[in-house]
Order: C-alpha cells, then structure tokens, then sequence
C-alpha cells in the first residue's frame, strides 16, 4: 500500500482524487489538505463520498508516499517552497506550474501525457499533469504530428463542461448565466496552448499555427473538441494510422462512427473520430474534463509511476443515459 496526501482537498479535482482513490486496491489516502477547512469532515465538501468515507481534512501533510497537487494555478511552486516534503516523496501536479517550465529546484517534472510520454513516466517522481483542453487537443493531433502531417494551421473549437473552471465561483459560473447559454473566452490566447505547441512541435518538428477557440457549454462534465486541418489523406488511410498509433493505449479509441459527449462523462476515456472533407481532415476528440483531462489521468500517471497496472481503479462506465 502506498501512502496518498491531496493538497486543496475541496475542489473538483481532489473529489475526483478521492472518489477513485478510495477504491484503489493499493492506495491508503493519509492526509486531505485544506487550510481552511481543517477538522472538517471531507463529506462537507464531497456530498457525493457521504457513506464512502470518514476522512477528515488536515492541515498536516505527514509522510506520503505521493502527493497529489490539486491547486489553484501558480499555488504549487509556493507549496513545495513552504513544506518539509519527505525525501522521496513523490509529486504529481495538476496545476500549471510546471507544465512548460519542469525544472524547479533540482526536480525535474515530466510532462504527464500518458499516451505519448509512457516510458518516461514509469518510474519517475515528479510529474506535471496536462491541462484538460491539452488533453483532449493534443489525443486529436498525436498522429498527424508524429506522421509530419500538418501542413498548415489548425482550428480547433473545443466546449467545456462548467467544472472546468473549477469550484471558486464567478460571474459566468453562475447557474442563471450558465443554464441555455453558450459563450466564448479567451479565444487564441488560452493557457493551454503552450502545452499543446510544446508537445505537437516536439513530434511534428515545426510549430503549426493552432487557433483555438474555447467556449462554455451549458452543462457539467465533459470536452468536446472540433479539429480540422488540411489535409489530403483519405479518411480510411488516417483511421487506421490513428488505430495503430493509439494501439497500446487503454483509454484512447478511435470510433468508426461519429461520437458525442455522454459516451466518455465518468469515464477516463478519450473517443476520436476521423473525417475527410474537400482537402481537409476533421477530428471530433472527447473526453470527461475532470477524469482523463485531470484526475484519471493523474491516477494513470500514479499507476505507471509505482509500476502497478496503468488501469487499475480507473475502469468506469460512462454515464450515457
């Protein structure tokens, strides 16, 4: 058994932590971190674990095994600075503080991408968890890259579910702004594209211009992605390059029919679906923002880190009906 610690243990991200740790045959979850919730029932926050669990939050970290950041952005270089972490504990980030720049104080960051970097996490001790657009972008493009097929820019229009902006409130979280309503932000200038220029250019061997375009959906969970470039490969030719390159990925299918959002919400699944259409080729990507594009894949990173099976608690039906 291997000794757990979640640091911001109220938010979306570490309920999603608990709900799968929990249930993990080879973890014991030691510590819940909140600094404002300290001596509460993780239950207060987590409604949906009533019954599941008796852990209560901490402000005392102990001595994991691992520790999982689930921080706001720019918060877990301050929590490495400010705590006695054990010599050899080992860290896996959710933030973005160490997505781009991964070499902060003698430890090195691997980018958590478990389909692509799998040799390079198994084993290692730090790693940076991708972003959940990134994710589910970077899943759509991986073999085109590889293949050096981008030949021009890339438009991307992805929509997310309403915990993607985490549990802090805002003006646009607000269930009377959100509810029937879809809307832009940040289009071009998202956080996530360094991540996904980074890894594309690195297989690709050029940097693509990629415009991205992010909108709010009007519901809970889940990524939906629109990708499309040009492209003069027949669709049957890039289905199954992507097939074979996504082979020996337990969480990446590549679907011969079009797919929509329900078939991967709850799941740490990420579904494509290939099209040609007069030059271009058109990828639909999915995935559950909080399992495969935060917390499954944390897990999955976990899992090949400590040498265990990459799937093991992370097998979920998706929640279709």
């Amino acid at each position: 058994m291997i000794k757990v610690a979640i640091a911001g243990g109220t938010g979306y991200t570490a309920g999603e932590l608990l709900r799968i740790l929990i249930n993990h045959p080879e973890v014991e979850i030691t510590s819940v971190l909140s600094t404002t919730s300290a001596g509460q029932p993780v239950t207060n926050f987590h409604r949906d674990l009533l019954g599941e669990t008796d852990l209560v939050f901490t402000d005392h970290l102990g001595t994991p095994d691992v520790i999982f950041l689930c921080l706001g952005h720019g918060l877990s270089r301050e929590f490495v600075d400010t705590h006695d972490i054990p010599a050899g504990c080992r860290i896996i980030d959710l933030g973005n503080d160490f997505r781009l720049d991964s070499d902060y104080k003698g430890m090195h960051f691997v980018y958590g991408l478990t389909d692509l970097y799998t040799e390079e996490i198994k084993g290692c001790r730090y790693v940076a968890n991708p972003g959940c657009f990134a994710t589910c972008i970077q899943l759509g493009l991986l073999p085109l890259a590889a293949l050096k097929a981008i030949e021009d820019e890339v438009h991307v229009t992805a929509i997310t579910g309403a915990t993607g902006g985490g549990r802090k409130l805002a003006e646009t979280a607000h269930f009377p702004y959100r509810d029937n309503n879809i809307s832009v932000y940040k289009p071009f200038t998202h956080q996530h594209l360094g991540e996904i220029h980074k890894t594309v250019a690195a297989l690709a061997g050029s940097d693509p211009q990629i415009n991205f375009v992010p909108m709010r959906g009007d519901f809970t969970r889940g990524i939906f992605a629109s990708i499309y470039t040009r492209c003069g490969m027949p669709a049957e030719e890039a289905v199954q390059i992507y097939k074979e390159f996504y082979k020996d990925s337990p969480f990446v299918f590549v679907s011969d029919a079009p797919i929509s959002l329900k078939e991967v919400v709850n799941t740490n699944k990420c579904l494509l679906h290939i099209e040609s259409h007069n030059g271009y080729i058109h990828i639909t990507s999915i995935i559950d923002n909080l399992v495969k594009g935060a917390s499954g894949q944390a897990v999955e990173n976990m899992n090949m880190m400590f040498g265990f099976e990459r799937t093991l608690a992370l097998k979920f039906k998706p929640s279709a009906f």
